[in-house]
């Protein structure tokens, strides 16, 4: 009988431990897989045809977020440096009064950017169908992501594994935006990374619109 409680617990052990360790193992293996192709010094992003920028959020006035406002400026500095050709603005529109892609080209515009290099999703509601969409709605084969660093190994590797030969362009986050914030803007991204593993190998959905 005692062997059987102690074999009972040394179970839920192991399976406590396992359910621990498995998520921060997917982790480190996204962000290890990826590093060849993450960048943070805009001299040495390499020279790709588009740009493909996410969004992240918009105020009430329809101005960008701090955050949207950041990556939409890294896209701006790209195009300005002869980096990139054309901007890909995905994000969420999924009602008349909230519009991140018409925030991010209003950004972009007032900072020099030609509207005709600009191409807005208005269905990219997630980094998946963003990426879903852009190859198989826009054609997209090669690009540069640009988002924030703690969300840039989740992109490059949602992707690439949907058949986009990405590069990312990671803009500062930790120190710059509130400690707070990013606390719990990492902590659901940690989470994020295992969705992110199952939809791309196991699930496979079909983007909200296509």
């Amino acid at each position: 009988m005692f062997k059987l409680v102690m074999n009972w617990r040394l179970g839920l052990g192991l399976l406590a431990l396992g359910v621990g360790i498995v998520p921060i193992l997917l982790n480190v293996y996204v962000m290890a897989i990826t590093a060849k192709w993450r960048f943070t010094n805009i001299t040495t992003v390499p020279v790709e045809d588009i740009a493909i920028i996410f969004g992240a959020g918009v105020w009430e006035d329809g101005t960008p977020s701090p955050m949207l406002a950041q990556r939409v400026q890294a896209g701006v500095d790209l195009y300005n440096q002869g980096k990139v050709k054309k901007l890909l603005m995905t994000g969420d529109n999924s009602s008349e009064d909230y519009n991140e892609v018409r925030a991010m080209q209003v950004y972009a515009e007032r900072q020099g950017v030609p509207v005709e290099n600009i191409t807005l999703d208005y269905a990219g509601f997630s980094t998946y169908e963003s990426c879903y969409r852009a190859r198989v709605v826009f054609g997209v084969k090669r690009a540069i992501l640009i988002t924030q660093r703690y969300h840039l190994p989740r992109a490059v590797y949602t992707g690439r594994l949907l058949g986009v030969e990405a590069v990312g362009f990671g803009t500062p986050d930790w120190g710059v935006f509130e400690t707070y914030s990013m606390f719990l803007y990492s902590t659901r991204e940690f989470f994020s990374v295992i969705k992110a593993l199952l939809q791309v190998h196991i699930i496979k959905p079909k983007p909200t619109f296509l």
